[in-house]
């Protein structure tokens, strides 16, 4: 829990200094920095399919998932995007932008892979 909660600040520190610099959304996104930390702790994102509800809130996702290096261009030209998007990195489910997409995304996927019979 130490951990989580020390990471989290370093990470919402960096949205917070990278937001301020070229925009994007705080709120969702700073609200799921402990959840995205602890959910990559649990689960693989290469195997298991995270679903998130707003496009906004996968910031730190991208910087736990391999875009650390990446994450000072978001929402820039040829930066990363501000949004959930497969071209940009293989985590990523489905393309989303803003919500209530999840829920029927899930029940998709989960559907699709009982019918797979995985």
């Amino acid at each position: 829990e130490a951990e989580i909660a020390r990471r989290g600040r370093g990470i919402r520190d960096l949205i917070v200094q990278v937001t301020l610099k070229n925009g994007g959304h705080l709120g969702g996104t700073l609200g799921t920095v402990e959840l995205c930390v602890a959910l990559l702790r649990v689960f693989n994102p290469e195997r298991d399919k995270i679903v998130f509800d707003v496009g906004h809130q996968t910031y730190a996702y991208k910087i736990l998932t391999d875009r650390l290096d990446r994450f000072h261009t978001l929402r820039s030209k040829g930066g990363i995007s501000g949004f959930p998007l497969r071209g940009e990195s293989p985590y990523y489910a489905f393309d989303v932008g803003h919500s209530s997409t999840s829920i029927s995304a899930a029940l998709g996927f989960a559907k699709a892979r009982d019918l797979r019979g995985q």
